[in-house]
Formats: C-alpha cells, structure tokens, sequence
C-alpha cells in the first residue's frame, strides 16, 4: 500500500472514531508527512554532489517524499546518454535512503522548456486592425490615433521634480512617480522607450500601464544599473480592450541616489513576437479610411506581402527564451507606395520579462504534452507526478481560444482532465492556486481574458492538492477538502519556520491533509530540520 493509501486510510479510521466521539477533531488524520521541494539541473554533475547531501539530510530529518523539478524535463527528447545516467543515480539514492521521487511536470504557465519544441504554441494577445502604410517596398507602421508624450506629464509625486522634460528623483523617501493619460486604439501593440540615467541609485525603478484601475502590463525589470549614462529601456505592451490608459514612470519604494528619465515615447511598433499557428492568422487589407489605392482590397503573403514571421519569437538568447523588446521585423510588399493596411495578428503574452504561457487550446499542445508525460514517465518510473499548473497568466485571449466558446476556468479545468489522463496509473498531485477561488481562480487574473472560476471542476477528487494560499489558510484547504481531495501544504517559502504552525493550526480542522513539506525557491535548505521538528513538535 502507497504512503498516500496509507495516510488516507488512517484519515477514514480516525473519521469512524470522530463520528463516535472517541478521538478529539485534532488527531482526525494521521499525522502528516514530510516532505520536501528541490529544483535541480540533472546535466550539471556539481548540482547532483550537492543534491546527495541535501538529501541525505531530509531522509536522516525523516523527510519521505521529495517533488523534484528540472526544466529540462520537458526536453527530455534533446537530453544525453550522460543525463540519463544521472537520472538513474539520483534514483538510485532515493531508493537507499527511502525517498520517494514526484517528478513536476507540465509546466504550462512558465512554458519555457516545451516552447523551445515550438515557440508559436505560446499563448497571445490579439493585435487588430493595427495601421501600416507602404514606403519604397516595406510597410511602415503608424501610430494611430497619434501619440505624443508632453515634456511635462499631468502628475508627478511630490518627490519627482521635472524640469525641461527630464524627470529627475533624489533620495525619495516614498513613493517618487509621473504619469500620462493616453489615449490608444483598443487591442494594438504599443512600444514605450524612454532614455534614464542613474547615480548610485540602490531602488528598482518602474514602469507599470494601468486602465480601468487595473495593470495591463506586468513588469518587474526595466534592467536599470545602479550607475549607468543615459540608456534606452523598452516595454511594449498590448492595450487590450482599453482606449484610453495611464503610463506610470519612476519609483514605488524608497531610495538612495539619483535617477533621471526623459525622451519618453509610445508609438505602435511592427508584428513584434508574432504567433504563427493556425489559431493565430495575420491578415492584412486596405484601410477603408485611406484614400482609394490601385491596390487589392487584401493584402496576401505570398503574392502582396513577404511570409511575416518573427525569427527571435522564443529564440533569444536560447531556444524557448522571449524577451518583450527586440526590433520587429520588416513587412516587405510589392504593394505600390502609399497603399494603406490594416494588420491583424496574435502577439505573444509575456509576463514578467520572460514568462510565457502555453496556449492551451491549440492541439499541437497536447501533442506536446504527452510526449512529455511518455518521456518523464519512462525515465523515471515514479508512483506519483506533480502537474505544475501554477501561476498561468495569460489565458484565453487568442483565437484558438475564442473559437471554443469556453472561459478560460473551462479551458483549463479541460486541459487539467486531458493532463491527469497522461498520468493514469499513478498518483497525480497539482498546485492550488490555479484552481482555487481564493487565490487565481478568479476573474481579472493578470492577461488572462475572461473568467478562471470552475477551473476545479477539471480536477478528480482523487488529485492530491498541493496547498500554497497562504493568505487564506483556512477557506482554501476547507475548499478543497469539502471536494474531497486529499492535500499536501506546500509550507516555508523561505519564510520563518514556526509560521508551519499556522498552516497545521488550519490543517487540523479538515479532513485529508496527508503531508507537509518544505517549500523553498531560493535553494535554501538551512531550516530542513528545523521545519521537520516543527511538524513533529505540533503533532
């Protein structure tokens, strides 16, 4: 019988003697198991020296489970001879020192690894109508309605003194920021430079597109040197379904030194990252605003236009690596100059610098995901996998998507049944945050275009849950519990090991949590024992 056959029997049992009033409503379930995070890179023959003694130390604290993560998981397919022999040692440790392997897979909000198979798999944002005008055999974008960026913008922080159109910020004891109100056509791609300069400048500084109330852009980076001369910085971001947005430059903490911006500009770039996939068309006709041209009423690649492509969409610097900025490419036409277009296309949704999500709804992604499922499973033959559907940004914007019909919770809660159907034959274990109603489930989730509730529904009560909603404890492990899962709590965080009291604290009032385990992104294995001792010292 399994670890989790064992601790879900016990839970039963100790149901029975709930229901009888024998045992108290802490000891309903056994107590929970230990368990652990590890991100590991299997080629590099250094991480496996410092692999065996983390784990050596989780097997001596009593840790018995370990969720183990590589990127190159989902390359199995371009991996050695010598990655496999590494895959068969670490497996080999597990077995001797009683460690049970759960390799994540599926990483499909952060696709880096199985976009590297097919870099127009990603999910987009839809670009419409975007206007072009055709000059000595390119067409050249427009910007339209026009935008220009005053010298002086309409707010500044009282900490932002602009003078001569640059914006300059010395020591800020708070919030130091200026902003535009702009107004834009909806669902267009937009290119933001701006020049800045710094001087010993300790903060992160920003820039961050609001409409509605809501960030349309998500950034974390501009990439800004503490001492740099003035350096251009790009972000280019997709207006969705907004005509009007604010442009917010400059600092949201405090700091020390000085930063300089100026010469900012927003114009409309080229088909910059552009998809190219049978869900994502390009199209192109006359612009019915133009004066009447010699040209056809629509454009045709082959015959009007070059093939439109994107050589960097997912390759810069490597394979499955998108960067927000790179020069677009060119539109060549044998259209005669002065011809009017109107484009349309899908741009790749990237979220925080580099984070792009698969588009669920295309069919070459579930290909690609089952070759995955085949290849990890048979390199690892393991009792149980974790589905690393966490964290997926943008979702149900592109036409793949739409044609369905569906939201994107209904997409997804599909995409999860097709996913756990790969993994038949073995535990299947998930992360919560996706399907959970107080954390991502929701409406208004980053790009994401519509609505992720009933995303849960995609879930069998046999998938474990994998709980990481820290700031609502309690309503979700009862959520999940009152469906029937079992749970693990994904604890620590690189946090304070006595906050795993809070987690046990709400654990103990529902049914099913069958393991606790030290979660950590940072590599930080410190507090292993530590943690471990906590858990015991509570149960």
């Amino acid at each position: 019988m399994s670890s989790l056959a064992r601790a879900c029997g016990a839970g039963l049992v100790a149901a029975l003697l709930l229901a009888r009033g024998d045992v108290p409503a802490r000891s309903a379930d056994a107590p929970p198991e230990l368990w652990f995070w590890y991100g590991v890179n299997l080629a590099d023959a250094a991480s496996l020296t410092r692999l065996e003694g983390v784990w050596r130390r989780a097997a001596a604290a009593g840790y018995r489970h370990v969720m183990l993560s590589d990127p190159k998981f989902a390359r199995l397919d371009r991996m050695d001879q010598r990655y496999f022999e590494n895959v068969k040692r670490v497996k080999a440790l597990a077995s001797s020192i009683g460690l049970e392997i759960v390799p994540g897979l599926f990483t499909v909000g952060r696709a880096n690894g199985e976009l590297s198979h097919d870099p127009n798999l990603a999910e987009g944002l839809p670009v419409r109508d975007a206007p072009f005008e055709v000059r000595g055999g390119v067409a050249v974008p427009l910007t339209d309605p026009p935008v220009v960026l005053p010298a002086r913008p309409e707010f500044a922080d009282p900490d932002v003194r602009v003078d001569q159109g640059v914006a300059t910020i010395r020591d800020n004891r708070s919030r130091a920021r200026f902003h535009f109100t702009v107004a834009v056509a909806p669902r267009r791609c937009y290119h933001l430079s701006v020049l800045i300069r710094t001087d010993g400048w300790s903060g992160e500084p920003l820039v961050q597109v609001m409409a509605g109330g809501r960030a349309i852009h998500f950034l974390r980076s501009l990439g800004v040197k503490s001492t740099q001369d003035w350096t251009r910085h790009d972000v280019v971001f997709n207006s969705r379904g907004n005509s009007e947005i604010e442009l917010w430059l400059g600092a949201w903490k405090p700091a020390h030194g000085t930063l300089e911006w100026k010469g900012w500009k927003l114009e409309e770039p080229g088909p910059l990252n552009i998809v190219r996939r049978t869900g994502a068309p390009f199209t192109a006709s006359a612009d019915p605003s133009a004066p009447a041209t010699a040209g056809p009423r629509e454009a045709i690649e082959g015959r009007d236009l070059d093939p439109v492509s994107d050589p960097l969409l997912g390759r810069t610097p490597g394979a499955g690596d998108y960067t927000g900025w790179h020069e677009p490419p060119v539109l060549r036409t044998h259209l005669p100059d002065g011809t009017r277009l109107r484009c349309s296309w899908t741009m790749a949704a990237i979220v925080y610098d580099r984070q792009v999500a698969l588009c669920l709804s295309d069919s070459g992604t579930m290909a690609l995901l089952a070759d995955e499922a085949e290849r990890v499973r048979a390199a690892f033959t393991a009792q149980g996998y974790l589905m690393m559907h966490d964290e997926i940004r943008a979702l149900g914007g592109d036409d793949a998507c739409t044609r369905r019909g569906l939201s994107p919770g209904q997409i997804l809660a599909q995409n999860a049944r097709d996913c756990a159907r790969l993994l038949s034959g073995a535990h299947v274990y998930v992360w919560n945050d996706m399907f959970d109603p107080y954390q991502n489930a929701i409406s208004g989730y980053h790009l994401v275009d519509g609505d992720l509730s009933e995303a849960w529904r995609g879930l069998d009560s046999s998938v474990v849950v994998v709980n990481w909603d820290g700031d609502h404890k309690e309503e979700s492990l009862r959520f999940f519990a009152d469906r029937g899962h079992p749970q693990i709590i994904a604890g620590y965080y690189d946090g304070r090991v006595e906050d795993v009291r809070a987690w046990l604290e709400a654990a103990s009032r529902v049914r099913g949590v069958t393991g606790v385990m030290y979660t950590t992104w940072r590599d930080r294995y410190d507090d292993l024992e530590a943690f471990a001792q906590a858990v015991r010292a509570y149960h």
